[in-house]
């Protein structure tokens, strides 16, 4: 069993932190049959209109992208970062250090009451996911005078 360092130990809103944390929080187990990556950093902005979700995806193209709505209120944003040939092509040359990081990754974020799931919108440009969750309206209460008699 392999160990990764959780990347949202301190993200409440991202269903990562609860499903997957130990009692510490601390460390979590991947699955040795389908190892998921959770170093896609996302940003979630919430504007009166809608809930906009920007994730750095460098070096993925969008059909590896997948958005994703399940459970009726749970956002998904999955996908898989390919990793470049290792050796050299007959002595091309041969790599010295590879750091970024290659592989299937997933986050989940609980989506609240009042999100058109339906209307979901997604746009990929130069490496960044954006996915617009458009809000229901909020119905202001109407607010009539009433004559004091007397």
């Amino acid at each position: 069993m392999s160990l990764v360092r959780s990347s949202n130990v301190f993200d409440p809103l991202s269903l990562d932190f609860w499903t997957s944390a130990d009692p510490l929080g601390v460390v979590r187990p991947l699955a040795e049959q389908c190892p998921v990556l959770t170093n896609v950093r996302v940003d979630w902005k919430e504007t009166p209109e809608a809930h906009v979700f920007r994730a750095d995806l460098p070096g993925v193209n969008k059909e590896a992208a997948r958005v994703e709505v399940e459970d009726g209120n749970v956002l998904v944003i999955s996908g898989e970062r390919n990793r470049e040939e290792l050796a050299g092509k007959g002595g091309e040359g041969a790599w010295r250090l590879v750091e970024r990081s290659s592989g299937k990754f997933q986050r989940r974020f609980r989506l609240p009451r009042g999100a058109k799931l339906d209307q979901v919108r997604a746009s990929m440009d130069n490496g960044v996911l954006t996915v617009t969750v458009p809000k229901e309206d909020v119905k202001k209460p109407q607010v009539r005078a009433v004559e004091i008699s007397g």
